[in-house]
């Protein structure tokens, strides 16, 4: 048996867990630079506010019915993430983290003890919000498809009050019987309209498919979400997953840049980021892009983007940051508003596997990258930094409705007056 554990409007619910004064309104929480909405709560659901539109097109409807609107807190978001994972893991042998906000379990020995799954899963429920204050719901099935279908179920359609159970044909139906296609786990926008073109409209229709026959029209990957709908587990947590071909780091600035210092500032940044997360996956960069660009509702919109190639490949944040100084001029231009910039590294190679150069010797210095690394994870990100990354980040995302960081900042520890 899989339970899928997933978070009711993590964001929204997250920023109610440390104010109890707005637990009984209606929350959104906003994107980057508080540019769209991201998270709405159960209450301002009800209450008809759209997700995914800009802040600036429903700000009247939001003031109109008194919405709480926060600005994304990603370090408060991050923090209760963790603690919501470990008392989850509390409840199975094998326990798979999906996302910030959902969970897998697998109840691989598990025959015979948990007899009752609704009540397992509220169990679960209960210990969730004793200790963090987040609404989960849950989700039980035979795979992971299931799970996840029995999860949408647990908050989504009524009859099931947190949790659901599909552990049989009969379970199955009833719930995927009142799923649109498009709300399977792994059938995309185009899928589920190309299905919808051959009267394919609800999961229980996709359900009783050919595998074969959806193979040959879709790919491997749909097949193996109808086998999954019929109970037949195609999900391995034990594979190994195939590294990235490409990381990207990119934002748009909270306010425009038009010093070349600052952009400078900014793209080592982002180029820093890239390279950890370069190093986490023991790949080294062979291609980097570097781009900026001013905002494509500008007037004379301008957007220019360099690749520079290095000699051998590296994945020191050092070499990263010469190289985007090096093209730095062939990128910024005077007078331009800079909106948005960002690195990318484009092809990477495997550091197990390196091929090396008789010529040129390997000056990546992995020790003091772990070094590096190591300071940042146990003191916090930021703590070492490049130079060319500056000390003051005026460029920063925007964040006009930022609540505390009430578990990360010794200046926003909660404070109990009695």
């Amino acid at each position: 048996m899989y339970a899928l554990v997933d978070a009711v409007s993590f964001y929204a619910s997250a920023e109610k867990v440390f104010d109890p004064s707005i637990r009984n309104k209606p929350v959104v929480v906003l994107t980057n630079n508080d540019g769209c909405i991201c998270a709405v709560c159960p209450i301002a659901r009800r209450l008809g506010i759209p997700k995914f539109e800009p802040y600036f097109k429903v700000k009247w409807l939001l003031q109109k019915h008194g919405v709480v609107v926060r600005s994304s807190n990603y370090e408060l978001y991050a923090d209760l993430s963790e603690r919501m994972m470990n008392v989850i893991a509390r409840y199975s042998d094998n326990h798979h983290v999906y996302s910030i906000d959902e969970s897998f379990l697998h109840f691989k020995n598990y025959d015979g003890l948990i007899t009752d799954w609704h009540k397992y899963g509220h169990e679960i429920r209960r210990a969730i919000w004793k200790e963090t204050k987040l609404p989960v719901g849950v989700g039980f099935g035979t795979t992971s498809t299931l799970a996840k279908a029995a999860n949408h179920a647990a908050k989504k359609l009524s009859g099931y009050n947190g949790v659901a159970v599909i552990d049989n044909a009969q379970s199955g139906k009833a719930i995927l019987e009142r799923m649109d296609v498009n709300e399977v786990w792994g059938i995309g926008r185009k899928i589920s309209q190309r299905l919808k073109q051959q009267e394919i409209k609800t999961a229980y229709q996709l359900s009783t498919q050919c595998p074969k026959v959806i193979r040959k029209q879709f790919s491997v990957v749909t097949e193996r979400t109808v086998n999954e709908l019929n109970g037949i587990s195609c999900l391995s947590w034990g594979d190994i997953r195939e590294p990235k071909r490409e990381i990207f780091s990119t934002r748009s600035f909270g306010q425009r840049i038009v010093d070349i210092h600052t952009l400078q500032s900014a793209l080592a940044t982002h180029g820093a980021i890239v390279a950890k997360k370069v190093r986490q996956q023991s790949s080294l960069i062979k291609k980097l892009m570097i781009f900026a660009s001013s905002s494509p509702h500008d007037d004379n919109y301008y957007k220019q983007a360099m690749v520079y190639k290095f000699p051998v490949a590296t994945d020191n944040s050092c070499d990263i940051a010469k190289a985007i100084s090096l093209v730095l001029a062939d990128i910024f231009v005077e007078g331009v508003r800079f909106y948005r910039c960002g690195v990318g590294a484009i092809e990477l190679e495997s550091r197990t596997f390196q091929q090396p150069d008789l010529f040129m010797p390997d000056n990546s210095n992995p020790v003091l990258m772990k070094c590096f690394d190591n300071i940042n994870n146990r003191y916090g990100q930021g703590t070492v930094k490049i130079g060319a990354e500056g000390q003051t980040e005026t460029w920063q995302m925007k964040r006009h409705f930022l609540s505390p960081q009430y578990t990360s900042n010794w200046r926003d520890i909660p404070k109990i007056l009695c």
